[in-house]
């Protein structure tokens, strides 16, 4: 890490120089290994690529044999997921084809020709995820008694009933703007819904136009009835439609239609050495809001005049204009899903603790578990609560903890670790945290986090200027007897008890010596002068993880060559680093078989004969986000595992303080080993990346991995 010899601020940001950090969302990336035996050709492009993720999550919705809810889910997780895709990648992708220059990504496309690609690929997604919804979903919700009406079909008694909430609940917040000489086009935020009416005066017979902005503070399905087995629900906007006479009123209304705005948030903080690192975020911020447009989507019944008095005004192109068959923003099918109607969800089930960590119901001490040896915990099939909370609440209770450091990146808006820290630091504790405020969308929950740690007292830290702390660590310092030990925590996921029961992560509690001095060497890198860069059991980037992993790959590569076994498996969300790729096509080359299990952004080909032969893609999406990082290099019978929060990528490669820990433990190995074992089993229900690029689902029992994990981890529990 090439530190500078820098200062802290009084917000407690340290200034730190990344070698010229590329900004998150730059396609341009470090300089490629070349190598001369390996064609051009080789690299799949990363946009097409996350298209072929949501497009798995759609298949998802379309699949009959999900429990019909559970189908509703991933239309909202499709509809979410290509928002912030828009807000994100598009926007990058036209921001900078605007400025003319011919940057190419890795498979050697411009910009320009990428969102030419794109926009035909996303077109036709979309039209199949709004049709599944309106002809295939909603017609078995309804059937099942779950019904999203529209205004005339609802009876007069409904109407009076939803006339009263309409005027105690809604009516008092909404603001009508007027378009027209004295009244200049209003600013539409990123993400809002909208009604674009046209209103006659009686005495002139003139048209105008208004906006009305559907508030984002009341349900967007507003509860009509409700039993046991009905729901009914009504779009926010179909209410509002059905009263704009008392928001216009004298006023002849003559049409209307809703509309949705997705903006640029593909900001980048402009860091100054000098400059509070908060203020600098706080001021980006505010820039977010004003993002230009980068899609315009509208129903496709609108009035062609309106569409495109919106597109010069809001200023999109027509090649940004979406139309959308049936409901506009399905990511609020998430209420739906809400229902409480188990039969139509995955059944429940309930987290396990760790063994390791109870005796019966009874929790045991984390520290004296730990002194006894390593535990790996694997959420969210264990549990989150009886673990890594729990080790940091004990950690704050314990009158012998002298002192917790942890990073936090994302956590949730009634967050127990934070809570817990604050307790410690208001018993005297020393506590440090090391607060990512630059975490893309959680920056504002972030600094109000930030806030009530410094005003309880901890040491806070705010991150380093280029880069971000995307590691998940925690150290404790337990004064015993006569010694100090620490113990330590390094998960694959976030400090976040909500997300850590959707999420599949791995977590690393361990009092030994080596992993803890590490984590104290880091902290130090992380709250002060530190410029160590190398570590006893850790790989840590900015410097050390991708070399790290070659190195690995290349040990792996003299074993093929010497005859005897060789093997690579990766699972990870994202791989689209191309030294880490070309490292992984020399080792197919010579005759390593290399298991990769890629969630979302994938950029190798796999099966490519001459190329990657022996490599072998999958990818495994179910009730569970896959989010756990495992990297096992097979060492001829002295295999090694490894764990953390790194994806491979250049940000997390480059831009990012990233840690990965070995995994000893025999027990923990053996889980791990298992895991991957099952991942990559024929029988397994997965998607399988051809040599051409596609994904294929597998044909084989379709047996869910999830679902086995739970089972077995329920088992072992027992």
């Amino acid at each position: 890490m090439s530190v500078e010899p820098s200062t802290i601020s009084s917000r407690g940001s340290a200034s730190i120089d990344p070698t010229d950090a590329v900004p998150e969302g730059d396609l341009e990336s470090p300089e490629v290994l070349h190598v001369d035996d390996l064609p051009d050709d080789r690299f799949s492009n990363r946009e097409m690529s996350w298209l072929a993720f949501n497009e798995r999550v759609l298949t998802l919705a379309e699949d009959e044999s999900q429990p019909l809810l559970e189908r509703a889910k991933f239309l909202a997780i499709f509809a979410s997921n290509l928002d912030e895709f828009y807000m994100v990648r598009i926007a990058g992708l036209k921001r900078r084809a605007s400025t003319g220059l011919q940057v190419t990504s890795a498979d050697g496309l411009s910009p320009r020709k990428i969102l030419g690609r794109l926009s035909e690929r996303i077109s036709n997604l979309v039209d199949r995820h709004a049709r599944c919804f309106k002809d295939v979903v909603n017609p078995e919700l309804e059937d099942q008694g779950i019904h999203i009406r529209r205004w005339d079909a609802l009876d007069a008694h409904e109407h009076a009933q939803l006339a009263e909430y309409f005027e105690s609940k809604v009516f008092p917040v909404l603001t009508p703007l007027a378009v027209d000489p004295s009244h200049p086009f209003p600013y539409i935020s990123g993400l809002s819904l909208n009604l674009a009416v046209l209103v006659r005066d009686p005495d002139e017979q003139v048209q105008r136009f208004a906006r009305v902005k559907v508030p984002n503070n009341v349900p967007r399905f507003v509860v009509v009835s409700e039993s046991p087995t009905e729901s009914e629900f009504l779009p926010i906007e179909d209410l509002i439609a059905a009263h704009l006479s008392m928001l216009f009123p004298g006023m002849e209304v003559v049409e209307h239609h809703v509309f949705r705005v997705t903006r640029n948030a593909d900001f980048e903080v402009e860091e100054d050495r000098d400059e509070d690192l908060l203020q600098a975020l706080e001021r980006e911020l505010s820039r977010r809001r004003f993002g230009p447009a980068v899609r315009l989507e509208v129903t496709d019944d609108i009035d062609p005049d309106i569409v495109t008095l919106l597109a010069s005004e809001i200023e999109v192109a027509d090649d940004a204009i979406m139309r959308v068959p049936g409901l506009l923003d399905l990511s609020s099918l998430h209420q739906v899903y809400d229902v409480d109607r188990p039969s139509l969800k995955e059944r429940p089930f309930v987290p396990t603790t760790n063994p390791r960590f109870a005796e019966g119901e009874t929790p045991k001490s984390v520290f004296a578990t730990l002194r006894d040896g390593d535990v790996l915990v694997h959420h969210p099939y264990e549990s989150f609560a009886t673990s890594t909370q729990r080790f940091i609440e004990q950690a704050a209770a314990d009158p012998n903890v002298l002192a917790i450091k942890q990073t936090l990146y994302r956590t949730s808006g009634d967050s127990p670790i934070v809570d817990a820290l604050i307790d410690a630091a208001e018993a005297g504790k020393q506590v440090v945290a090391l607060v990512e405020i630059k975490a893309r969308f959680d920056e504002q929950a972030n600094i109000k986090w930030a806030r009530a740690l410094e005003r309880a007292g901890c040491h806070v830290v705010y991150g380093f200027v280029g880069l971000k702390t995307h590691c998940k660590t925690a150290l404790v310092v337990r004064q015993e007897g006569n010694l100090i030990r620490r113990y330590a925590h390094v998960g694959t996921g976030n400090y976040n008890p909500k997300t850590a029961r959707m999420y599949e992560d791995l977590g690393l509690f361990t009092a030994d010596p080596s992993i803890c001095a590490d984590l104290t060497d880091l902290f130090n890198v992380l709250t002060g002068y530190s410029r160590q860069t190398e570590y006893r059991s850790l790989l840590v980037a900015p410097q050390g993880i991708r070399a790290g992993l070659i190195e690995r790959i290349e040990r792996e590569i003299e074993l093929a060559r010497a005859g005897r076994p060789a093997l690579i498996r990766f699972k990870t969300n994202h791989l689209v680093d191309e030294e880490t790729i070309d490292a992984l096509y020399r080792a197919s080359m010579a005759g390593v078989q290399v298991d990769l299990l890629v969630r979302t952004f994938c950029t190798i080909k796999a099966g490519v004969p001459g190329l990657s032969d022996n490599i072998r893609t999958r990818s495994i999406l179910g009730r569970f986000l896959e989010h756990s990082r495992v990297y096992y290099f097979g060492g001829d019978g002295d295999p090694e595992y490894w764990i953390g929060s790194a994806d491979l990528m250049h940000r997390n490669l480059d831009r990012r303080v990233e840690v990965l820990c070995q995994v000893t433990d025999r027990a923990s190995r053996g889980h791990l080993q298992d895991c991957l074992d099952l991942a990559f089993d024929e029988n397994i229900s997965a998607w399988d990346l051809q040599p051409d690029g596609e994904w294929v689902r597998s044909n084989g029992e379709h047996r869910d991995l999830q679902e086995l994990l739970i089972k077995r981890l329920a088992t072992r529990r027992e």
